[in-house]
């Protein structure tokens, strides 16, 4: 794509393929309302040369001058449009054979067939967006939630860009600081002295770890969660499972060990997909197949997203509730295993003991809540308390509402590298240009967030992604 010209006139079918009740047909160029008239033929009298904004009808001819179909049309004039340029629309029936008849007398009128993402990426080239904004549009598009949808939104009206650019700002203006501290150093420049230097550089890197805390919300919301039910033998997990899932997917009895393989099963949690992990208890497998499967256990623990531990209220009791020290091996296990994922504690058959203090003194730090599988009680309650688990893990109020994808992770990891090195060289008082060097890197890195200083081929590998018509 970067061979291209971005000064001829392209379009592309911007409706999905198959056949629908309309498709659109989008031109964009400085030849798009010439390539227009050329194929349009209007149905009213008062028709005023392609009026813009304004939806025009009529039929839309073929290169040899016969009607196609029966058309809606519109020109938008850039700079105000989607590519910053002269943008045209033909809205025709949806039929899979029009729209590529369209596109072809299109063609054949003057314009070029459009590249993947080329018409994000005239957006990007005329400063109608950001390089973040672009692939916020790729990721709406292809957005498998509502939370997804929700912070993909956020990023296009520039939010995440806001954001890195103030942050950017301030490292722009240390660096100054430091130049002048270097080219005039018998001066007293002020704010220079090495406890304010380390304050800025602080402040920054805080805010940078607070961003990259939403970079687990984005894979969760793209591509779903991996929630992994764990617990004793018969604390209930299948009949939590079948009750979050509304039928009955896993085998459940009253025989201990029923359960030997891990199940998956694809949940959605009030918009957000989750894939449920259903597995063996953990406890000393008396035989080699249930051994096995307790093993699998620990490995699926090991890729979760978030645990559900699933306690047995009806066997713990009263005494288990108020025990210092968890008297519950399997949960021990869980618990000490954790680390940083995150960890929902589930009192299940609460139906059978509903402790008088909850949570157990034994459990510290983590999200609880009762619940009955059996008898469904609370289960939606449960449910809620999962879902916000796994949105609200690691996010603060201040950078609520954003989920940077993975490239733009990788930048603000590297930025943040930077600063932690130059944070050391601050320390063991290394010479003010030294840090300016660092500073420089870490400000070009934050500037590859909004693709201020993407290089051709990191810009055509994400515009390669897109789909023709965007």
């Amino acid at each position: 794509m970067s061979s291209t010209s971005t000064n001829d006139t392209i379009a592309a079918i911007a409706t999905p393929p198959g056949s629908g009740g309309v498709g659109i047909v989008r031109i964009s160029g400085p030849e798009a309302k010439q390539v227009l008239s050329r194929m349009f033929l209007p149905l009213s009298s008062k028709f005023d040369n392609f009026r813009p904004w304004l939806m025009h009808r009529g039929r839309v001819l073929d290169w040899n001058g016969e009607a196609l179909d029966d058309v809606l049309v519109v020109f938008m004039p850039g700079p105000r449009s989607f590519t910053g340029e002269d943008v045209a629309e033909i809205h025709c029936h949806g039929g899979a054979f029009i729209v590529q008849a369209v596109l072809e007398s299109a063609l054949r009128q003057g314009a070029r067939q459009a590249l993947k993402g080329e018409f994000s990426r005239r957006a990007l080239v005329n400063g109608r967006m950001d390089l973040s904004q672009a692939e916020a549009v790729a990721e709406l598009i292809a957005a498998p939630s509502r939370e997804a949808l929700r912070y993909g939104l956020n990023r296009l009206d520039g939010l995440l860009a806001r954001r890195t650019e103030a942050l950017r700002n301030e490292l722009e203006e240390l660096r100054m600081q430091v130049c002048v501290a270097v080219d005039f150093p018998e001066d007293e420049v002020e704010g220079m002295d090495a406890p304010t230097f380390s304050a800025t550089i602080d402040k920054v890197a805080k805010a940078l770890r607070h961003l990259l805390q939403g970079s687990r919300r984005a894979r969760v919301m793209q591509q779903g969660a991996v929630v992994v039910l764990a617990g004793a033998v018969n604390a209930g997990k299948s009949s939590l499972m079948n009750a979050l899932l509304g039928r009955n997917r896993a085998l459940v009895t009253d025989i201990p060990g029923t359960t030997r393989d891990f199940l998956e099963e694809a949940c959605d949690l009030n918009g957000l997909p989750v894939r449920l992990t259903d597995t063996a208890g953990l406890r000393k497998a008396a035989e080699s197949i249930e051994e096995l499967g307790v093993e699998r256990s620990r490995q699926k623990l090991a890729e979760a997203d978030a645990i559900v531990l699933v306690l047995d209220g009806g066997a713990l009791g009263e005494a288990g509730a108020d025990a210092e020290v968890c008297p519950d091996p399997a949960a021990r296990e869980v618990l000490d295993s954790a680390g940083n994922t995150p960890v929902l504690v589930v009192w299940n058959k609460c139906d059978l003991c509903m402790p008088q203090k909850f949570p157990p003194r034994w459990i510290q730090g983590q999200t609880c809540c009762v619940t009955s599988a059996f008898s469904d009680t609370q289960v939606e309650d449960m449910a809620e308390h999962l879902r916000t688990l796994l949105l609200s893990e690691g996010e603060t109020a201040g950078e609520e509402g954003l989920a940077p994808n993975a490239r733009q992770t990788l930048a603000l990891e590297a930025s943040l590298a930077e600063l932690t090195a130059l944070q050391e060289d601050v320390d063991a008082g290394r010479p003010y240009d030294c840090c300016a060097v660092r500073l420089d890197v870490a400000a070009a890195h934050l500037a590859e967030v909004t693709g201020l200083s993407s290089p051709a081929e990191v810009l055509d590998k994400v515009f390669s992604q897109f789909c023709i018509g965007k």
